[in-house]
């Protein structure tokens, strides 16, 4: 009788064991020996679809904007990263006059949120000056929290409206 019981567990376990066991795919890859030619169907526009030197560049370029932590007016290392950017592209086009907005969340006093807005605008801007911009190419503003890029009430949206946008003024093409 032990012997049988024995031989069920046994069984059992060995059932169990093969199906926890996943199955092995052993095909091999299937691989085209000969690459893909498109048709030659002449010349390809590859233009970035805006003007160098427009407001648009300098958009997809440098970027026109740079975000901040609640209460804080402090630069992250993405937000350097981007003012490096828009320091060269500012190099590229000497002419160009920037006006650098800083901009708050809803929260807060009208008040607290324009002084804030004009720390972060001036962070933006002592950064720029570092990188070698002109200071009398830059002004700047401060919004606080009267235009606000998103207009829920939710943390996704305070975050985005926590920033200081850098806009062309003047003075930028070639």
């Amino acid at each position: 009788m032990k012997m049988k019981l024995f031989a069920i567990a046994a069984l059992g376990a060995f059932a169990t064991a093969c199906a926890s066991t996943p199955p092995v795919d052993d095909t091999p890859p299937v691989r085209n020996p000969d690459p893909i030619v498109e048709p030659d169907t002449g010349p390809v526009d590859t233009g970035p679809g805006y003007e160098l030197g427009s407001t648009a560049h300098f958009v997809e370029a440098a970027g026109d904007r740079v975000f901040f932590g609640l209460d804080r007016h402090d630069l992250s290392d993405e937000a350097r990263a981007t003012l490096r950017r828009q320091a060269a592209w500012l190099a590229s086009y000497p002419g160009a006059r920037i006006l650098v907005a800083g901009n708050c969340d809803e929260r807060g006093t009208r008040e607290y949120n324009l002084a804030l807005g004009a720390r972060r605008a001036n962070a933006a801007r002592t950064y720029l000056i570092s990188q070698g911009v002109d200071p009398s190419r830059i002004s700047t503003t401060s919004y606080g929290k009267e235009r606000p890029s998103c207009t829920q009430s939710t943390e996704a949206c305070w975050a985005i409206n926590r920033n200081a946008a850098t806009t062309l003024v003047g003075g930028y093409t070639n």
